[in-house]
């Protein structure tokens, strides 16, 4: 009696799988999500990569010394790390997906402030939209963990590859502007206020879904993003794993160079005699293999045996581009830029990977996230004012470049024990 019925089952199998694949509501919801993520992720550096083609301008507007243009450069860096640590604290209360909105309309109000005339607005609307971009530095590892689990490399590839592209978007299109339509900085920075906005809007279909709307899906949402009060001794057991200190210190120390060159670079290049339009593109050109570079990152991250090659392989490419910025910044800029962005590129593609990597779920990776990005961009910091303190008192760049490439030996040995193959708070 079961043996027609057995039969007949296979038979209209394949009828069924003839059919046209349509994306169901569950995968539509993905696509949109992950463009959204993008979006949100692509707005990160803007605010930061958009100051430096003019800072001479602000500088000379705004009556500040090098050390005040290299305080302002530095802003952002220092929020990056101070206010990394109150993101578990807002998550509890918001939830992560909330807080990413919170923090995307934060970032837009600082923009437009930065850009109304008075020092006390330049420094004020930076340090709001440094905070808020610390607060999405460190939710994106952990959403990549929670909402993309099963697409973790892909996402992580998303994640680089916006950041780079925000940035190359802002360095490259700045000078141009002003050129184009005649405005002074204020009014070009302040357009960086519209992609962040649009990224807010993208980010609402997150925000009304109903499983988000939930009060009991929001709290089962904040248990497993690690927002619970019993999860927080995980943090401070961070504070003692050689593994945790090892991704803290890569990503430290590869984002102080990001930072410095990102501060200084035009400047550098102006000093020797090219304009500001064409050191600014140079900025921006180096994105471009940057961005490239990040996206192949996770695969290269994954594939690579053994696993030091790839951050040794960054190491080495960041190398070349300083002893060339060194040597024949100009008539060599095409080529150090390449080999620069390479290396910067897959750099901090490797240093979000190893946040990802290194924790076993979401609650881990919150915790290594604020940890790295906190401690990690505190220590960042230290690049932008760094520079301009060094190149104050040298009068050249020689100095600043030769420290560079010492920071460089510093971040291959911690990518030793960031690259290892073990999570955090693992036994030995």
């Amino acid at each position: 009696m079961n043996s027609p019925v057995t039969d007949q089952a296979p038979a209209a199998r394949p009828s069924a799988s003839r059919q046209p694949s349509l994306p169901g509501p569950a995968g539509v919801r993905t696509v949109q999500a992950a463009f959204a993520f993008s979006l949100a992720a692509l707005n990160l550096r803007i605010a930061v990569a958009s100051l430096s083609p003019v800072l001479k301008e602000v500088q000379h507007d705004e009556h500040l010394s090098s050390f005040g243009a290299g305080a302002l450069s530095t802003v952002p860096v220092v929020c990056f790390g101070a206010f990394a640590f109150l993101a578990p604290r807002l998550t509890r209360r918001f939830g992560p997906h909330h807080l990413l909105w919170y923090a995307l309309l934060a970032l837009t109000g600082g923009i437009v402030l930065r850009s109304v005339p008075g020092v006390l607005a330049l420094f004020g609307g930076t340090l709001i939209a440094g905070a808020a971009i610390a607060v999405g530095n460190v939710l994106m590892p952990q959403l990549i963990k929670h909402d993309f689990a099963g697409r973790a490399g892909l996402m992580l590839g998303c994640y680089s590859l916006a950041l780079s592209g925000g940035a190359a978007l802002a360095a490259g299109v700045v000078v141009p502007l002003e050129s184009a339509t005649g405005w002074g900085w204020r009014q070009v920075l302040a357009l960086g206020a519209i992609p962040s906005l649009i990224a807010a809007l993208a980010w609402l279909p997150e925000l009304l879904a109903p499983d988000r709307r939930s009060p009991n899906r929001r709290r089962q949402e904040r248990v497993k993003q690690g927002g619970t009060d019993t999860a927080a001794p995980a943090l401070r057991a961070l504070w003692r794993d050689r593994t945790a200190w090892a991704v803290t210190l890569y990503m430290g120390l590869q984002s102080l160079g990001y930072y410095a060159i990102l501060s200084w670079l035009p400047t550098l290049l102006q000093d020797h005699g090219m304009s500001d339009s064409q050191a600014g593109w140079m900025l921006s050109f180096s994105s471009f293999p940057g961005m490239a570079a990040s996206f192949a990152a996770p695969w290269l991250q994954q594939r690579l045996r053994p696993a030091f090659v790839a951050p040794l392989a960054a190491a080495l490419l960041c190398a070349t581009g300083f002893v060339g910025l060194l040597t024949s910044p100009v008539s060599g800029a095409y080529l150090w830029m390449t080999t620069l962005g390479l290396g910067q590129g897959l750099a901090i593609g490797l240093a979000i990977g190893y946040i990802v990597a290194r924790s076993p779920d979401a609650h881990h990776t919150g915790r290594l996230s604020t940890m790295a990005q906190g401690i990690g961009y505190l220590i960042a910091c230290l690049g932008p004012l760094g520079l301009g303190l060094l190149h104050s008192a040298s009068g050249g760049w020689s100095l600043p470049i030769a420290v560079l490439l010492a920071v460089l030996v510093a971040q291959t040995v911690a990518a030793y024990g960031a690259s290892r193959d073990r999570h955090v708070l693992a036994s030995s």
